[in-house]
Parts: structure tokens; C-alpha cells; sequence
């Protein structure tokens, strides 16, 4: 068993000792992870107050999309934490036991899965907002809204059921348990065997393929009822860039799926320290950033989440630049995005 894990993680022996470890020296393990804490904790920072924005008021709990978009942000929110603790412990040549490394392995993925279904449920939620305006209220309820979140958990939660069973098939649990990672903690270091590799890809395809066709056929439908005379033009161009940029992130977050391969590729054709450099570019990028593209997408264009949402940031500081210095009035408007 033993020798099966050896063998499995002896092609990325190149990654872990050349991106990672104690071949950086210990001011380069700390200037790296100053490098990506730092950017990460500020994306936290405004996930967490985002967060509490969006349960800060009545008309966010009682609103559809913005239940979605918590939704959203908080799986975003874990798994951003999970992916910079791995980071962390990847820099440090620090490593875990094999059923916590898979347990967290597995907790991201649900995650990833959680957070991309959730971005295509509030595509075609725009979709029936400017499409079907009449019958959107009686479709799009909070209701029917817990009930798409519970469904996306229980989808989510079924794909990392089928991986760990997968996996368990192949291994023993008793063999598996006080084994030690000898490299770092991701999924092409826990799913040993091809079947689990393989259905991980397919899933990930499927939901990729998923995400691709419903934004298209929202984004046309939109289109073609923008031309409608009873549409309001503004609100369907609104939707239409809400749209794009939910595919940008959709775009952005499958690509995290692929990081540690790019890594391999990239260490194996590069010296050890542009291949360094350029992991540290990629993770920020690939990882963090998207992380945080739904905070900065409906805190700073939804004007209904705007004003209270730089309110909290600011911590309520009287004076604050990013108070504006209109009152705004008690009652808030659901402006559409």
C-alpha cells in the first residue's frame, strides 16, 4: 500500500521540492506567504462584512438573489480560508495525516461545487427577472429559493460522497489513517485512484458545460427581449452584464481546478525561482481573486447594497470617505442589477 502511495506521488515530487519547502529559505517561506496572506485577508475582510451586510436587513433576507448571493460568498468565503491554510502549510513543508488532508480536500471540493451551481442559479434567476417580469415574483420566492440552496447542498454533498466511496473502494481505511503525506495536500495528492481522478474531471466538465450553456441561453434570451417594447432596456443591460461577469467568474473558478497541474508544468519547464515567483502570480490570481469577485461585482454595482455596505466597512466612522454624504432614507429600494 505504501509503496501504490509512493509511486502515485512520486511525479509531483518536483513541485512540492521546488515550488515549497525548505529550498526557499526561511525569508523566502516568510516573504511569500506575507505576499499572499496579505491580499487574502483583505478579500476576507470584505467577504465577512459583505456577509453581515447581507443579514443586516430585512429586505437581503426576504430578497431571492441576495439569499443566493450569500449563499455564494460564504462558500467562497471557506473555501479562500481552506485554500490560503493549504498554502500555508504547503510553504512550511508542513504535512498532514492522509484522512485529514482528505477530509479537507473533500470539504473544499463541496465548496467549489456549492459556490458554482449557486453562480448558475443566479443566472437564470436574472434570466426570469427580465424575461418573465410579471410572473418572477410568483416564481422566485424565498421559498423556492431555500429550496434550490438545499437542493445545490445536497447535490454538492452527493459528489464528494461518490469521491470518498470511489476512493475507499481502492484503500483501506485502516491502511489509510496513520499514513502521513509525503508531498502536499491537494486533490491529485488524495485521489490516488484513476476512477476517483477520472470522475472528479467529469464532474468538473459537467458543471462547466452547465455554467457555459445557461449563460447563453440567458444571455440570448435576455437579448431578445431587450427588444421587446415592455421591457425596460436599462434592466436588461444591467442583466446582460451581470451575465458576463458571472461567466468571467465561472471561467475563473474552474481554472482553480487545474493550479496544480499548471504548477507542474510550469516547475517542470522553468528554474527554481521564476517558477516560484510565477506560483505565487497564479495563486493570487487563479485563487484568491476569484474568491472575492462577488463582493467587489454587487458591493460596488448593486446600489441597494452599495451605500450599507461601505457603511460597514468603514465601521461606521463618522467622516469616512466611503460614507456618502446623502442620508439615504430608512426604507431601502431593491434596485435591479
Amino acid at each position: 500500500m505504501f509503496l501504490m502511495c509512493n509511486m502515485s506521488f512520486h511525479s509531483r515530487s518536483q513541485l512540492n521540492s521546488t515550488v515549497t519547502g525548505p529550498h526557499q529559505g526561511v525569508l523566502g517561506v516568510v516573504l511569500f506567504s506575507i505576499v499572499t496572506t496579505l491580499p487574502c485577508c483583505v478579500f476576507l475582510f470584505i467577504n465577512l462584512t459583505m456577509l453581515y451586510t447581507l443579514r443586516s436587513k430585512q429586505v437581503f433576507r426576504d430578497t431571492s438573489r441576495y439569499v443566493l448571493l450569500f449563499n455564494l460568498l460564504f462558500a467562497d468565503t471557506v473555501q479562500l480560508t481552506l485554500s490560503q491554510s493549504l498554502f500555508l502549510l504547503s510553504s512550511g513543508s508542513l504535512t498532514l495525516l492522509y484522512p485529514v488532508c482528505a477530509a479537507l480536500t473533500a470539504f473544499s471540493s463541496l465548496m467549489f461545487s456549492v459556490s458554482f451551481v449557486t453562480l448558475v442559479s443566479m443566472c437564470l434567476e436574472r434570466y426570469i427577472a427580465v424575461c418573465y417580469p410579471l410572473r418572477h415574483s410568483t416564481i422566485v420566492t424565498t421559498r423556492n429559493t431555500g429550496v434550490v440552496i438545499c437542493v445545490i447542498w445536497c447535490v454538492s454533498s452527493s459528489h464528494v460522497i461518490i469521491q470518498l466511496s470511489l476512493m475507499l473502494s481502492k484503500f483501506s481505511f485502516q491502511d489509510l489513517q496513520n499514513m502521513q503525506m509525503m508531498y502536499f495536500c491537494g486533490k491529485e495528492s488524495v485521489f490516488l485512484d484513476p476512477a476517483s481522478d477520472l470522475y472528479d474531471r467529469a464532474f468538473t466538465y459537467f458543471l462547466f458545460v452547465l455554467g457555459g450553456v445557461t449563460v447563453t441561453i440567458s444571455y440570448t434570451g435576455i437579448m431578445v427581449a431587450a427588444r421587446s417594447a415592455s421591457t425596460d432596456k436599462a434592466s436588461a443591460s444591467k442583466a446582460r452584464r451581470t451575465l458576463l461577469l458571472h461567466l468571467l467568474q465561472m471561467g475563473l473558478t474552474t481554472s482553480s481546478t487545474i493550479y496544480n497541474s499548471l504548477l507542474i508544468v510550469i516547475t517542470s519547464n522553468l528554474d527554481r525561482v521564476p517558477a516560484v515567483r510565477l506560483q505565487v502570480v497564479l495563486y493570487v490570481c487563479v485563487i484568491v481573486l476569484p474568491k472575492c469577485l462577488s463582493s467587489l461585482i454587487y458591493g460596488l454595482r448593486d446600489q441597494t447594497i452599495r451605500p450599507i455596505l461601505m457603511l460597514n466597512l468603514s465601521c461606521h466612522c463618522r467622516g469616512s470617505v466611503f460614507i456618502p454624504v446623502v442620508q439615504t432614507k430608512n426604507k431601502i429600494r431593491i434596485h435591479v442589477t
